[in-house]
């Protein structure tokens, strides 16, 4: 057996057990074995994370350029080899995966040039005679979580960013898909970081995770997964003053009004709720339509989502793939099981669906006759499944829009520069769309929401310089 291990302290190191990498898309392929650390061994993660960080700080920009300069160009060089991966352990598209891929490199290339951006000021002081200096510097040891649903660039917008302002890093991936992860620890480890400044330890995170929370050593969490764990992660951070970054959940509007292009917004819809199956934090679950337009819409959507393509994510062709896991499926199915029960009316899909080789395949669903107090629109499903909530006009669709805990993104469907306008400020979210899917979103410019959604500052772009670093200001007298 091909075993894959941990990266700790500049050697691969086994585990104490083992996971197996299944394919959603055929249950029968496994796609590698992969270690599982202990506690022990997350602790000496941290621990040479923590030898490493002086001299890692102090590290030129210049080295850090070269370092992550090198990681993005095989990332990108690898591209289809690395979204194919990514596909066949995740079960998005192929075409899906590779443009994963793909951003993950780009990404690693941006912060290269962060690393050679990062400033500071100096001012004179309101004394004479002095100057004031305002830098910025590492935190020191940063601990990445990430979740399974972008296995390669959630990964690589954290990593990289972390090593480009100076900190060493201990990652736990997913333990559903561990694969990319290990690969983006496999470029690292060949592009030259010195031992210790970065290392995967792969597990669970009742092990692993709980490690990064307990460590006195590991200085900031980034963190992006559920709520509920979210919630844990920042109240354990807090308790012993440690940075916190937290993405979590969604359920983002996709406002459409009676002046919208209709196939443009039948085109949002079907990419933003169902393109990845669904399992993106960005996706758009609630369909906020005014009634001039929502029959026509409903009409249409059906239409289209019948034509949908679900197969394995390797296929040529196959527009939307497997569900990620069993137990990601049987969520998908009692959340249709309760929206019946609410009295919405399933107009397409839900189905479950056989192909060639066995996998978590459901046919993309469709709800109408829905409202805001459903659990249905006020709980993140996290798969193929968006429901329409028909409102009188644009006022009560931004009132539904607005009318949840989370606050990721929210989209708009118009031809009214009045609408869209009022709509981008109103709007009780992070980011907006206009005429766009609410899911896709750039490589250098700031991700996060607010309310339920996000916690601390943002990630990627420029901004994410505020969760990496710390201030320090400095008064001289010559």
């Amino acid at each position: 057996m091909d075993l894959h291990r941990n990266y700790i302290n500049g050697a691969w190191v086994e585990g104490t057990e083992t996971n197996a990498n299944i394919n959603p898309s055929d249950t029968n392929d496994v796609i590698g074995h992969y270690t599982r650390a202990n506690a022990a061994q997350a602790e000496e993660a941290i621990a040479a994370a923590k030898a490493a960080a002086p001299a890692w700080g102090l590290t030129t920009p210049q080295q850090r350029f070269d370092i992550l300069d090198a990681a993005g160009t095989e990332i990108l060089a690898r591209k289809d080899e690395l979204g194919t991966l990514l596909s066949r352990e995740e079960g998005k598209t192929k075409a899906e995966g590779i443009g994963e891929a793909q951003r993950a490199g780009l990404i690693f290339k941006y912060f290269a040039g962060e690393a050679l951006r990062l400033g500071g000021e100096k001012i004179p002081s309101v004394r004479p005679g002095i100057h004031v200096e305002m830098t910025r510097e590492p935190v020191g040891v940063v601990g990445i979580i990430t979740p399974w649903n972008f296995p390669i660039a959630i990964p690589a917008w954290k990593i990289a960013p972390a090593l480009a302002y100076g900190n060493t890093v201990v990652m736990k991936p997913a333990d559903l898909v561990p694969g990319c992860a290990w690969e983006i620890a496999d470029v690292l480890a060949r592009a030259g970081l010195p031992a210790g400044v970065f290392n995967l330890v792969m597990g669970r995170g009742s092990v692993v995770g709980e490690a990064f929370l307990s460590s006195p050593d590991v200085a900031a969490i980034s963190f992006t997964g559920s709520v509920e764990t979210g919630a844990t992660v920042a109240q354990r951070a807090a308790a012993r003053m440690a940075k916190v970054q937290l993405e979590m959940g969604g359920k983002n509007p996709l406002v459409v009004l009676d002046d919208a292009d209709l196939d443009t917004a039948v085109g949002a819809a079907i990419n933003g709720a169902f393109f990845s199956t669904g399992q993106r934090c960005t996706a758009s679950s609630r369909l906020v339509v005014t009634a001039g337009i929502h029959d026509r819409f409903v009409d249409a959507m059906v239409a289209k989502l019948k034509a949908l393509v679900v197969d394995n994510a390797l296929k040529d062709g196959t527009q939307v793939g497997p569900v990620v896991d069993q137990s990601q499926l049987d969520q998908d199915l009692r959340y249709l099981d309760i929206g019946r029960s609410e009295g919405a009316t399933l107009v397409v899909g839900g189905e479950l669906l056989n192909r060639e080789t066995p996998g978590f395949y459901l046919s993309p669903a469709l709800f109408v006759d829905t409202n805001n107090d459903m659990r249905i629109n006020r709980e993140e499903i996290f798969g193929p499944v968006a429901s329409v909530i028909k409102a009188g006009d644009y006022d009560e669709a931004l009132a539904i829009a607005n009318d949840t805990r989370f606050g990721l993104c929210a989209g708009i469907c118009t031809t009214s520069l009045k609408h869209a306008t009022h709509f981008q400020r109103h709007s009780q979210v992070g980011m907006t769309m206009v005429n766009l899917p609410t899911a896709g979103v750039d490589y250098h410019v700031p991700f996060g929401g607010r309310k339920g959604s996000s916690y601390g500052p943002r990630e990627q772009g420029r901004y994410a310089v505020e969760f990496y670093t710390t201030v320090k200001t400095s008064y001289v007298s010559p």
